[in-house]
């Protein structure tokens, strides 16, 4: 009987194991595969963030080489009168483009003009003939290259484009013209991930990680040849280059860029392990409560049974009632107590269950918080694109000495800065159900849009015609949702005039059976019959890869819904595209004429 119980409680033991440890691996897979999917979302965010970065001035050292300048300082490389000009111009448009440096090259790779001429560590009088962008610029190509700069020691991104004789293209190649990006701030906006991220090139050299002992590792061995041509180009400057070795953990990787980059992302591994002892800590709590509750109901029918077996000895001797009933009132009490203290520990065991179970349905609103605040990255592209081209004015204003022209633009810097705050508070409003509603002058928030894409259109040569009508109207909503809207609207129309003969976009305010309508026309291609059936679903773009992701019109109709409104698109009979943005107006707007 006894090797028989002790059987039970042996299997009862492996059972529980089993359970226990399919608890941990279900958990454990699970989280793999959750950390996986946002790895993939992660890194279709970062990647074409990075694209755009290389994709940026790819035209820049395009155009310089069709100057005139360029040949001229060329021809006249021993003339200190020539070469002091082009040092000046090249200094002058690396400021206004933020790039790390540009710099002139003759057919023998050496230096004549460079815009840090007048630094300890300056390019000119270097000779850069080694470098494979150097060589496709000369054959006439556009040449790509990445490597830790010769002559500073610091690394970047080159672009090089051949200067044709007398700024003709496909004539004679006499010289190089390179811009040279730094990738620092871009690397430095992955500092607060807790996982590793790397950008490796074709070779499997990591060159860019939020892991220092990584860099200039190479993620396997790398052949003689590789390392000969590294060692030609100078690419990593002597560095040794010795195999990382397997990074622990699975990975999700995304090809960027024209030189075979690979963006890699290597989800925690102790996320993982946590998830997986959370999983098997619950299975174990509800196996404990199983057999604290088995063990209690087995007691109790002992109880009962020993009862029974009490009564029946009363009956065969009554001389020994008095004693027998004595011994068993006192054992039973001793049982009752034990009871009592398993039945607190049960308890304690389901509140620490109910506990375990509120963390879980929290983690999980926190990753859906995540997730919106993912899509947010979207909409802080306007604000942060403004910041940028008030600041570029400000710095030109304060060179020109214009003071107070300055202080304008640094109070819309602050103005911009304080919408992308309104637009963070946004994720804090899905969670409070707290909108700021009050009644916003729709006139103004069309001349904010306007004034914030003002030098946009202008740098693209096209027109911004805007009629905010006699009377004024006012709608009840939040203002900077309303003109995150208008932003959204009015940069797709100057996307679509682009390429147009003539670049005029229209915007028009009207009252309409109580609803105040904004129109808003470009004279683009239109939008085609395909594009009109998914043209707000988000995700769905038809730009290029790397300028959007498809989310601007889809959570501009969601802004307008939630204020009861409606936005419509269709081409208009005289051509182009009509964009119609359509809110209530309040009661006592409706009646005013």
């Amino acid at each position: 009987m006894r090797a028989k119980k002790l059987l039970t409680l042996f299997l009862y033991a492996a059972a529980c194991a089993l359970v226990v440890a399919g608890a941990f691996f279900l958990g454990a897979r699970r989280a793999h595969d959750d950390l996986m999917e946002q790895g993939h979302r992660q890194l279709q965010l970062m990647a074409p963030d990075l694209q755009s970065l290389l994709e940026r001035f790819e035209t820049l050292p395009f155009v310089l080489g069709q100057q005139r300048e360029l040949a001229n300082a060329l021809a006249h490389a021993d003339d200190p009168d020539t070469v002091a000009r082009m040092n000046a111009t090249l200094q002058a448009i690396q400021r206004q483009a933020q790039v790390g440096a540009l710099y002139l090259m003759d057919r023998d790779g050496l230096t004549i003009a460079a815009s840090n001429w007048d630094q300890p560590l300056g390019f000119v009088g270097k000779n850069f003939s080694y470098r494979p962008y150097f060589s496709e610029a000369l054959a006439g190509r556009a040449g790509r290259f990445y490597g830790i700069g010769t002559n500073t020691g610091e690394a970047g991104y080159f672009i090089a484009q051949p200067v044709y004789r007398n700024g003709s293209a496909g004539g004679p190649v006499d010289g190089v013209i390179a811009v040279k990006i730094t990738l620092d701030e871009f690397e430095r906006t992955w500092a607060s991930s807790e996982d590793p991220i790397l950008l490796a090139d074709r070779h499997g050299v990591i060159f860019r990680t939020n892991r220092p002992a990584w860099r200039y590792h190479s993620l396997h061995p790398l052949s003689a040849a590789t390392r000969a041509e590294l060692a030609r180009t100078q690419q990593y400057m002597g560095q040794a280059l010795a195999p990382v070795g397997e990074p622990a953990g699975p990975y999700v990787t995304r090809a960027v860029g024209r030189l075979g980059w690979q963006l890699m992302l290597f989800p925690g591994r102790g996320r993982e392990l946590r998830a997986g002892a959370q999983w098997a800590l619950a299975a174990a709590l509800l196996l404990a409560c199983a057999g604290v509750s088995g063990w209690a109901l087995h007691q109790r029918r002992r109880r009962l049974q020993e009862r029974t077996e009490s009564r029946a000895a009363l009956q065969r001797a009554a001389h020994d009632l008095e004693r027998r009933i004595l011994d068993r009132t006192e054992e039973l009490s001793q049982t009752n107590r034990h009871l009592e203290q398993k039945y607190a520990k049960l308890q304690e065991a389901e509140r620490l269950l109910r506990s375990t179970r509120d963390e879980f349905v929290q983690a999980g609103k926190l990753a859906m918080l995540g997730q919106m605040a993912a899509g947010m990255t979207h909409e802080l592209n306007q604000p942060l694109a403004a910041i940028r081209a008030f600041a570029d004015n400000g710095r030109t204003f304060l060179a020109r000495g214009m003071v107070e022209q300055a202080a304008g633009n640094l109070g819309h810097i602050g103005d911009a800065a304080a919408r992308m705050g309104a637009i963070i508070a946004q994720l804090k409003g899905f969670a409070r159900k707290d909108e700021a509603i009050a009644s916003v002058d729709l006139a103004r928030s069309v001349q904010a849009s306007a004034f914030l894409l003002e030098s946009d259109f202008r740098r693209h040569g096209a027109a911004l015609s805007i009629d905010t009508g006699a009377a004024p109207l006012h709608v009840t909503g939040n203002a900077v949702r309303i003109e995150q809207v208008l932003i959204n609207l009015l940069r797709n129309a100057l996307d679509a005039v682009g390429d147009a003969p003539r670049k005029q976009v229209d915007v028009t305010m009207a009252r309409e059976d109580g609803w105040a309508v904004v129109r808003i026309r470009d004279t683009g291609p239109g939008i085609s019959a395909e594009v009109a059936a998914h043209l707000f679903e988000p995700f769905f773009t038809t730009k290029p890869s790397g300028q959007g992701l498809g989310l601007g019109l889809a959570i501009s109709s969601s802004i307008v819904q939630a204020m009861n409104g409606r936005l419509a698109a269709h081409n208009h009979d005289g051509g182009g595209a009509q964009f119609e943005l359509r809110l209530p107006l309040p009661s006592n707007e409706e009646s005013t004429p």
